[in-house]
């Protein structure tokens, strides 16, 4: 049975782990395992003009302490959003030092047909990077066209509650219709019936390793 210690998440933005994998990450958690979270863009460009420009970083910083992500496990580059595939040989070179520093035995990441460029950047530089490693897409139903739904992680209320606090964290992101509670319950509500489950993630996997 695969059990994994140590976790990574990449998220090209600050809220894409929590929107993609928040509940599961909460899991993780809660069991013990070493959870890293990085994120790539602080997005400051695509604040509302009422918000300073850290407000993401912060909002960030609240939400994955939601969610049991220590301080010390959350890393965060400044990269400018929409911008990440002009940054692709850098992006690899931070991704290749991540996986030298915290050697994951399994990373969630956008999937393969996330039509965003940044989370196309940060997957195609992400295979390249973790070889021999574990690694599952998380779902962003508004940018996948086609999601394989071929993994499953069965969350509690609890989970599924944390998940949703760490969204609320978002407060600059709140008038975006994904965020909303309602969705975030539906998703994981289909999710769950699928996986004979009251909730449940979805994943795309990619490798697999036992």
């Amino acid at each position: 049975m695969f059990d994994p210690s140590r976790i990574l998440i990449l998220a090209p933005h600050t809220d894409d782990g929590e929107l993609g994998c928040g509940a599961t990450i909460a899991k993780f958690a809660s069991l013990g395992k070493e959870v890293f979270y990085a994120a790539f863009c602080l997005c400051s460009k695509s604040l509302p003009s009422a918000f300073p420009a850290n407000t993401l970083e912060i909002e960030c910083k609240r939400a994955t302490s939601v969610l049991g992500v220590p301080a010390s496990r959350l890393i965060l580059f400044n990269y400018e959003v929409r911008e990440l595939p002009q940054s692709r040989q850098k992006i690899l070179e931070e991704l290749l030092k991540l996986n030298k520093d915290i050697h994951p035995e399994m990373v969630l990441l956008p999937a393969v047909s996330d039509i965003h460029q940044d989370h196309q950047a940060i997957h195609h530089e992400a295979i390249r990077a973790f070889k021999n490693i574990t690694f599952a897409g998380y779902e962003l139903p508004w940018n996948n066209y086609s999601f394989h739904t071929n993994f499953f992680v069965r969350i509690s209320d609890d989970e599924l509650d944390k998940k949703i606090a760490s969204l609320k964290a978002y407060d600059s992101q709140s008038q975006k219709n994904y965020m909303k509670e309602g969705f975030i319950r539906s998703l994981a509500t289909v999710r769950g019936i699928q996986a004979n489950s009251k909730f449940a993630e979805a994943f795309e996997v990619y490798r697999w390793i036992v």
